[in-house]
């Protein structure tokens, strides 16, 4: 099997492959049956894979908060949560850090701001178990949100990879929920309440967001500036209509974020943006929310790059499912989840097993229907300093011989 995102051409049975020096992959070749290149490390039989790119994910939110009255502190929740996210294949990981109030997703400004900073710690510490990022998602109806935002980008470095901030809005009756027979049933499920109180409950949440109308105008037009000046990548999240497509796009956006029709998710590639679609949807079999099926998506040729958005272990089940399902060939599903994902985030360095990318790495394999990461391992592991992380890449042969 060709190492998926890049490698030997289908059919090749396996490959062998050489990292050097500083983290990068020297070399993919043909690999003969029954031999092992000198120096080389026999996996087996496993799947050796790009690491995984995840370019949407708020579980760190429950990472700190499991439970409505129990809080850990965000430095806890990002370095146990980068343990979960490691052993998810996972080397890239962008956490969605919320500049909203949310009571029902126990969201607020203060926390999102307490959380990034810590993921800002960690990277600044050189530690961590993966490379953490941050995906800023604005609320498009709250003035505040927009100042803080402002606040946060212009004091982010120049790092020659322009941040992703995804444009949104979660008011009934659009977007996700442009289905409200959907978003009633979710209420009720979610609150263990009668009808008429899931009823009175979603038009109290459209009551209340209705003075913030006025204010999607204001932020939509604060982040086309920044989009076409360079200084952001924007995601248009939710978009449902080819109308609303055209717009964003017009505005700057770069990446169409979980569409929730065919028509947006088609308006977007014809337009040129790449499509996200949720990993938790092609395993459920369907949204949510009662939107678009990812797997439909897919079949059609619409998905560029699946995201976990809120449980990372999906990311790799998710791709298995769709060649295990023959709704497109393993190397193919694999991509969404690796160069897909990365091209995505704008990140032209990582994601596919070629000569002079990054050496993230992740070794998999199969039984009884369910998948095993058994090595995950990043670029900066392979450096060949003291300043190195402490790794099993370590007990590798950093040059292949």
């Amino acid at each position: 099997m060709p190492p998926p995102g890049g490698g030997p051409p289908p059919g090749v049975p396996a490959a062998a492959g050489r990292v050097a020096p500083p983290g990068r992959i020297a070399e993919v070749t043909r690999a003969e049956p029954g031999r092992v290149p000198a120096g080389a490390r026999d996996l087996r039989g496993a799947l050796l894979l790009p690491g995984i790119v995840d370019t949407h994910s708020d579980a760190l939110e429950k990472e700190q908060r499991p439970r409505p009255t129990v809080e850990f502190t965000p430095e806890f929740a990002v370095a146990s949560f980068e343990g979960r996210v490691r052993a998810a294949g996972v080397t890239t990981m962008y956490h969605a850090v919320s500049y909203q109030t949310h009571v029902l997703k126990d969201r607020s400004i203060d926390r999102s701001l307490a959380l990034a900073a810590a993921v800002r710690e960690r990277v600044a510490a050189g530690v961590g178990l993966v490379d953490h990022r941050l995906l800023h998602r604005l609320d498009a109806r709250e003035a505040k949100a927009l100042e803080v935002l402002k606040g946060v980008l212009d004091s982010l470095p120049d790092t020659g990879v322009a941040p992703l901030v995804s444009y949104e809005d979660h008011t009934p009756g659009q977007g996700q929920y442009r289905d409200l027979d959907s978003f009633r049933r979710m209420i009720q499920q979610q609150e263990q309440i009668g009808e008429a109180e899931a009823e009175e409950f979603v038009q109290r949440r459209i009551a209340a967001r209705a003075d913030g109308i006025p204010q999607r105008a204001v932020a939509l037009a604060y982040l086309s500036e920044q989009a076409k000046s360079g200084r952001i990548r924007l995601l248009a999240h939710d978009v449902e209509s080819a109308p609303e497509l055209a717009q964003v796009r017009e505005a700057g956006a770069a990446v169409a974020e979980f569409p929730t029709t065919v028509e947006a998710a088609r308006a977007a590639k014809e337009a040129g943006m790449p499509v996200v679609a949720g990993a938790p949807n092609v395993l459920r079999g369907g949204s949510h929310s009662g939107n678009v099926s990812a797997e439909a998506l897919i079949a059609a040729g619409l998905v560029d790059n699946l995201s976990s958005d809120y449980m990372p272990t999906t990311l790799l089940a998710a791709a298995v499912r769709l060649a295990e399902r023959g709704v497109v060939p393993l190397h193919t599903a694999v991509s969404l989840i690796t160069v897909g994902a990365a091209r995505t985030a704008g990140l032209e360095d990582r994601g596919a097993l070629v000569p002079g990318m990054r050496a993230d790495l992740t070794v998999v394999t199969a039984h009884a229907g369910q998948n095993t990461v058994r090595m995950t391992l990043l670029a900066e592991e392979f450096l060949d300093h003291g300043e190195a992380p402490v790794s099993v890449a370590g007990l590798l042969s950093a040059t292949g011989r």
